[in-house]
């Protein structure tokens, strides 16, 4: 999704002439200020790769900025972890189940999980639609994410958590109330597509998707073939990222894949769509902002000009997948880096969209509290129905998580204020008359973006 805060800012620069790879027997080009932009965001260091494959019905093409696998050009085979763009996948497999008749939009997850202790509210039960539309109710992460690694979140998050935390949690309001991206959502939507089908997340993954379009380069576990040719991630500030590694939640992030296989998989939603593609695109429900969602795909416009769209984002890599309603253009961008490339994506589909680039953040000075004054600044903070800003303590001070986006640390400049040192962003916290904590201002680009603090 795109939103308020984004975590940009300075790679390992590495300036290339791009590539150009065909996949087809003709080469869509890419626009010139898409062009310039990659080379631009690859050359000044906010970004260490960036690959982008234009699509044209069945022609495509494979453009490679900055540094992929062993300081090489980024290629039609390099490799990324591609985040949420997983979630459309998941979407597809219940919309193959549902073609199938294997089940029903309506029908309950308990239903797919009988052994699960499900919550619910009065009003109804979770349906799939619901955790496939992101209107379930649940939270974007559960409550006992307490990873050993924080740089590798999702590692040991297994069924055990899973079901500890389905079984306790307390629902804060109807499922189909609401619109609230849940990453939860979509890796309990998985497991239990997983669970119905008497096979592991990756084995629906091989045998519904990747093996029938010839996708030989995309699996949600690491092989040695495919670390081979993995572009290393980095985080936003540059330095290097973990691959994430998933368990009970895999169906919300954890595909890996390559230009070429995600040209494929794209053009499957572009050519002749049968009816589990066709569905997985049908708008379900609307979240706000003119857009409409599907099975995880969202539709939007930009300019009056319609498209379809899902990005994502891990430790340190970042992802766009869409393309225009009439499938006659697509494209795929990946990056190395943990900062966003919705606006490459954008542009490459609705050309004349893209904004100047943010000039880089000024320095500001950091100083020393104390670990029990960090403690108060802990908690959700809402600055949007769906946006959602959440502040632990790390083990090297506060880390701040936003809705559908990673975790960054955050530093003092005084009491009270905090700033990103990734992205030229400032966190206020404001109290009350008995000076307890009940809400903060993210200031960023030029804009002051209240929050309450959630109880």
């Amino acid at each position: 999704m795109t939103l308020p805060l984004s975590l940009p800012l300075r790679a390992l620069a590495a300036a290339m002439l791009p590539l150009t790879c065909a996949l087809a027997g003709a080469a869509p080009a890419l626009d010139p200020a898409v062009r310039e932009r990659a080379e631009a965001l690859t050359r000044g260091g906010q970004h260490a790769g960036i690959v982008i494959a234009v699509i044209e019905g069945k022609d495509s093409a494979v453009y490679g900025f900055g540094r992929g696998n062993q300081d090489r050009l980024p290629d039609a085979d390099t490799v990324y972890e591609i985040g949420s763009v997983t979630k459309t996948i998941t979407g597809l497999l219940l919309a193959q189940a549902v073609v199938a008749g294997k089940v029903t939009l309506a029908e309950p997850v308990a239903d797919l999980l009988p052994d699960y202790a499900m919550p619910e509210t009065k009003e109804r039960a979770i349906t799939l639609r619901d955790l496939a539309t992101h209107y379930s109710g649940l939270p974007r992460l559960p409550g006992n994410l307490a990873p050993a690694d924080v740089n590798d979140p999702y590692a040991d998050y297994g069924e055990p958590q899973l079901r500890a935390f389905l079984a306790g949690h307390a629902m804060a309001r109807a499922s189909g109330a609401a619109f609230e991206y849940s990453n939860l959502g979509y890796g309990l939507l998985g497991t239990a597509l997983a669970a119905k089908a008497g096979q592991s997340y990756e084995t629906l993954l091989q045998t519904q998707i990747a093996g029938p379009l010839g996708m030989r380069s995309t699996s949600s576990l690491m092989s040695p073939a495919l670390r081979a040719r993995l572009a290393p991630g980095h985080l936003a500030d540059g330095k290097p990222a973990q691959h994430w590694q998933f368990q009970a939640i895999a169906g919300a992030g954890a595909v890996l894949s390559t230009p070429r296989d995600m040209v494929a998989y794209v053009q499957s939603f572009m050519l002749k769509p049968d009816p589990a593609h066709a569905l997985a695109v049908q708008p379900q429900r609307d979240i706000g902002g003119g857009k409409q969602i599907g099975l995880a795909w969202i539709r939007d416009q930009a300019k009056g000009q319609p498209f379809i769209w899902h990005n994502g984002q891990t430790g340190g890599y970042a992802s766009f997948a869409g393309f225009t309603p009439d499938g006659q253009r697509g494209v795929v961008v990946l990056s190395n880096t943990s900062t966003t490339v919705d606006a490459l994506g954008v542009a490459s589909l609705v050309p004349g969209t893209l904004a100047p680039l943010a000039a880089a953040p000024a320095q500001r000075k950091e100083v020393a509290l104390a670990p029990e004054a960090l403690g108060e600044y802990v908690g959700s903070y809402a600055l949007a129905p769906n946006f959602v800003l959440t502040v632990r303590q790390g083990p090297q001070g506060l880390l701040v998580g936003a809705t559908g986006q990673p975790e960054a640390p955050v530093f003092a400049s005084g009491k009270d204020a905090f700033f990103y040192k990734v992205v030229d962003a400032q966190l206020v916290f404001q109290r009350n008359a008995q000076g307890a904590i009940t809400g903060l201002v993210l200031h960023q680009n030029g804009q002051a973006i209240p929050g309450q603090r959630k109880e």
